[in-house]
């Protein structure tokens, strides 16, 4: 089935600039036609939106959503003012290991539907809260079945039963073995009380040896060696990038290594936000990401990323969308997601507002009108929604399909 999407008041490719009252055609899973409505082919459906923004779905390129239990102590200590210590993982190891795997998978499509009911069409998750061969393993099947993007984060903390260089010798030998045939990516957790530069080179260069793409959680908790690291070895990307150095910047400007920021993370941690703005000035390649986890940063809206990152961190409107769009889709190393061009998977992402601008604008106001995942509709107008705004909004008979 083709879908005619019409009716578009502002549209934001990242393939080109902005556009106004334009036509999107969606034929199965692809973008087949993009331009002036005036234009636009017929379609086997129609859809019209009424003069709604429309942007690529949001690629969440960093998330934790294998996991049990919660963390809601350690949260409030945190909040009274107790530090962010990476050893909490541990809390959440103990209950991933204890969850059975159907308790895993719920968990897991819970997050997933929310994170798609805001927006999100591509999701990367990662493994690491299990740090037993088996455990690790039915996490990296479990994610594989639901996101599109896995990455095995077995070098995420050392196990209170084990030394390190013993589990550096698992997680590059038997763990990296049996995890491989299920995820793209290695990720490690290069930071103060979790893995050195040197552990984290071991790690970072088994997964290579094996065909996997690298990740790095870096300089979060400090200045560190993360991102001179990820950049060394042609990661992908670096995760977190709180604590920049001005050589830092340089590196990544210079490279193909993206940074990724996570900006609800530093809040809940009540860290200083990177400086987006100097890694923008100078040329570094930026995406934005929530970090989704039952630590340090529990939420999976995207759109609260983006207006962090507009009201705090000093990006525009339309950075903060790219690097939550098109920034994500590069930090996997992706050219069919983040961006809305013919050919490109079919993820489209219709906001209740005329402008991108009211994602920021309007902070923590629920603006997903519609959502096209991989061509499937998977959020649609609520009719109730558009009772509410009957006074200032077109019939809403003319926003569904017809």
């Amino acid at each position: 089935m083709s879908v005619l999407i019409t009716g578009i008041g502002e549209l934001t490719t990242n393939d080109g600039p902005v556009s106004h009252d334009a036509a999107l055609v969606l034929d199965g899973d692809r973008v087949a036609w993009v331009g002036p409505a005036s234009a636009a082919p017929d379609a086997d459906t129609a859809v019209d939106v009424a003069g709604r923004a429309v942007l690529p779905g949001w690629v969440d390129s960093h998330t934790h959503l294998v996991f049990a239990g919660d963390r809601t102590a350690e949260f409030g200590a945190r909040m009274a003012g107790e530090p962010y210590k990476a050893g909490g993982i541990a809390v959440t190891v103990a209950a991933t290991r204890a969850a059975t795997d159907d308790q895993l998978a719920a968990v897991l499509r819970e997050h997933v539907a929310e994170a798609v009911a805001q927006g999100t069409t591509c999701l990367e998750t990662k493994t690491g809260y299990g740090l037993t061969v088996e455990d690790e393993l039915r996490s990296a099947k479990l994610a594989a079945q639901h996101v599109d993007e896995v990455s095995f984060l077995g070098a995420h903390l050392v196990p209170s039963d084990m030394s390190t260089e013993d589990y550096v010798d698992l997680v590059c030998g038997e763990m990296l073995d049996a995890v491989t045939p299920h995820v793209r990516w290695a990720d490690v957790f290069c930071e103060t009380g979790a893995f050195d530069e040197d552990e984290s080179r071991r790690v970072l260069t088994a997964a290579k040896e094996r065909g996997l793409g690298l990740r790095v959680h870096g300089n979060q908790l400090g200045y560190g060696p993360g991102v001179r690291l990820a950049v060394e070895l042609a990661a992908a990307s670096v995760d977190h990038c709180t604590y920049l150095t001005r050589s830092d910047v340089d590196l990544l400007a210079q490279s193909a290594t993206v940074a990724t920021l996570l900006p609800a993370c530093d809040l809940s941690t009540r860290q200083p936000l990177p400086n987006a703005r100097e890694l923008l000035d100078n040329g570094a390649t930026v995406a934005l990401a929530t970090n989704c986890n039952p630590g340090s940063s529990y939420t999976s809206s995207m759109a609260f990323c983006v207006a962090m990152a507009v009201l705090q961190m000093r990006m525009s409107v339309e950075e903060a969308v790219r690097a939550a769009t098109l920034g994500g889709a590069q930090a996997l190393r992706r050219d069919d997601v983040g961006v809305l061009r013919v050919g490109a998977r079919a993820d489209v992402h219709v906001l209740d507002a005329p402008s991108i601008t009211h994602l920021a604008y309007r902070p923590g106001v629920p603006l997903t009108y519609a959502v096209w995942r991989n061509g499937v509709l998977e959020r649609q107008p609520h009719d109730q929604h558009d009772r509410q705004h009957a006074d200032d909004q077109p019939d809403p008979d003319q926003a569904t399909v017809l």
